[in-house]
């Protein structure tokens, strides 16, 4: 067995829980440790994000630039994508060297001294962990493909010949061709689960597990708090010619996480897996003995039919179906990320409602499931709706991770290739570029024309603009993580009895906070009641405005809604932090106390 469960004192995980239908409790004395549960993620990429020599590219120094722009937005951790050396066919997914930066962005020294000014201003770095595939380029395929007797030979998966199953699977259709290409260096096939330039690690092979945790341990060492793991599902599957259905290897998660609690113990894990909610625990971990944290690819989908059909049903159903997890696990909640939005989740009819809300050219489409623009085009630009999705997203049950340039509604360029219409470069301002570089060759086009030209959508110009999407973000932001009881408590979505308003109500530690997000266009009335016993839920006072609200003779909230509207309400009143609880409480004020 190659993954052996290994025991031992110090991995300290909490006991389970014998309630099933939500988070699970841990003890007290841990409460505080877990820092990801209330952050707010912030997601970029070093070679389009500040260009701080003047070639085109950005790097290191010019991140470090603008860590005080991004201290200011309220964010608490940065999420850096690939910056390893690369032959930069996928936009540094295909790397070559797991131990260094591309020279293009800097050196290792330049890389600390960006890791140590964000422990300066409080900000925790975490970084993709890309180790299901490498280049082509990477020393060990070379070495792998010269000889079968190469030490490096059984690093990756080969096959004598073509096999059967090796025009499906792809992750990328229409683009991609096949599984498996036959190398004439080596004599034999390659397995890749993505392009053809990037060969997949045979990651059950236990030298090249051993090599994953060394990668790991070399990147805590230099100040990251963690990984985004790149392609979980897929890392964990067995691979080979003969192998017609993978098989999820789960143990290798417990290994990971468990060189991590040894390493560094608050460094965490947060996996790509767009998986089914019955696989959830899986991933997790009964126990949290595996992944800390998972993006809700389900959430996220459901998010935007409702979105798109002015219907929160499918979405409070998808939020009910991911509701059980360990104390210790968290979701990432996300609107768009780096990645086309996939949809392969929905059913047909629900996917056809999307495309045809938000992206109806085929132009806008990618590998027939997903929609490859950003928000703000796809939103049409509408502050209001802007604003809904946003607020969605930092109040519904996990931690907020938000992509680049989405905080001044950037938009898209539709004639670059695949994914790349939405990895531009950040807008700055009205400066040559963007503000960007000083090269006349940034290494991508910066976005010129239209409504979402640099010269309109910038951070200098909303800046001065106290009503702008930036600054309307950076209150958010800061709202939002006063309200630790989304990161933290338990939630019961509540009967509106209309479609098109969903109500949400968080628990944790004596307090209680509700949510009111209307997804139509139009206005609606809605009368609900807040759930909980006695006086407690009379009175909601809105942490955004003026407009509190009190309950009826008999326990019932009267809303009136306009088109997109959305309210933070906290209930009780502002004396909340008086009343919070030292230990975990349920909704009743009685203490929980672990299974």
């Amino acid at each position: 067995m190659i993954f052996a469960e290994p025991h031992h004192p110090l991995t300290a995980y909490p006991p389970a829980a014998t309630d099933p239908g939500g988070p699970k409790k841990a003890a007290p004395s841990m409460i505080d440790d877990l820092w990801y549960k209330n952050g707010v993620f912030y997601c970029l990429s070093v070679g389009t994000y500040m260009d701080a020599n003047g070639d085109g590219i950005g790097d290191f120094k010019g991140l470090l630039r603008r860590l005080d722009y991004l201290n200011g937005l309220g964010v608490t951790a940065i999420w850096l994508m690939p910056f390893q050396p690369s032959p930069g066919k996928d936009d540094g997914y295909d790397i070559s060297d797991y131990y260094g930066v591309d020279p293009r962005y800097g050196t290792l020294g330049d890389f600390v001294e960006f890791t140590h000014g964000c422990a300066q201003r409080g900000i925790r770095v975490i970084i993709d962990l890309v180790v299901n595939h490498t280049s082509d380029a990477h020393p060990w395929f070379r070495d792998a493909r010269s000889s079968p007797d190469s030490p490096y030979r059984d690093w990756y998966v080969w096959a004598d010949k073509k096999p059967a199953n090796a025009n499906t699977g792809m992750v990328f259709p229409g683009v991609q061709k096949s599984t498996w290409t036959r190398d004439k260096e080596a004599g034999a096939w390659f397995f890749h689960r993505f392009y053809d330039f990037q060969p997949d690690l045979n990651t059950a092979n236990p030298h090249v597990q051993a090599e994953i945790l060394k990668i790991m341990g070399f990147w805590i060492q230099l100040g990251v708090s963690g990984f985004r793991m790149d392609a979980v599902p897929f890392v964990i599957s067995t691979k080979g010619p003969k192998v017609r259905k993978p098989v999820e290897q789960y143990d290798m998660l417990r290994s990971f996480r468990e060189f991590l609690q040894w390493r560094q113990g608050n460094a965490i894990i947060l996996a790509e897996a767009n998986v089914l909610p019955e696989t959830d625990m899986e991933y997790f971990g009964d126990d949290g003995d595996r992944m800390h944290m998972m993006f809700n690819f389900y959430v996220n989908q459901n998010l935007f039919y409702a979105l798109a059909s002015s219907d929160s049903r499918p979405l409070a159903k998808a939020l009910n179906a991911t509701k059980p997890r360990p104390a210790t696990a968290q979701w990432g909640l996300f609107l768009r990320n780096h990645d086309e939005l996939d949809l392969g989740r929905l059913t047909k009819a629900q996917r056809d409602v999307v495309f045809k809300k938000f992206g109806p050219d085929k132009n806008m489409q990618l590998y027939d499931r997903g929609i490859r623009r950003r928000l703000a085009p796809m939103l049409g630009g509408d502050r209001r709706r802007l604003e809904l999705a946003y607020s969605l997203m930092c109040t519904l049950p996990g931690t907020p991770v938000i992509r680049y340039g989405d905080e001044i509604g950037m938009g898209d360029n539709l004639d670059l290739p695949e994914r790349n219409c939405a990895r531009t470069p950040m807008q700055w301002s009205t400066e040559p570029h963007a503000g960007f570089t000083e090269s006349d060759k940034p290494c991508a086009p910066v976005i010129e024309k239209g409504p979402y030209g640099y010269d309109h959508i910038n951070v200098a110009k909303q800046r001065r603009d106290p009503n702008s999407m930036l600054n309307w973000t950076e209150r958010i932001i800061r709202m939002r993580k006063e309200v630790p009881e989304i990161g933290w408590g338990d939630f019961r979505v509540i009967a509106a009895r209309d479609p098109a308003v969903l109500v949400i109500r968080y628990d944790w530690r004596n307090n209680s906070v509700l949510f009111v997000h209307n997804l139509d266009e139009k206005p609606r009335e809605v009368s609900f009641a807040v759930g909980l016993s006695g006086e407690a839920g009379k009175l909601l006072v809105n942490l955004l405005t003026e407009d509190h609200s009190h309950a009826n003779d008999r326990g019932k909230h009267t809303l009136m809604l306009e088109g997109y509207a959305y309210r933070w309400y906290r209930v009780g009143g502002l004396d909340y932090l008086l009343k919070r609880s030292d230990i975990d409480t349920d909704a009743t004020g009685k203490t929980s106390h672990p299974a």
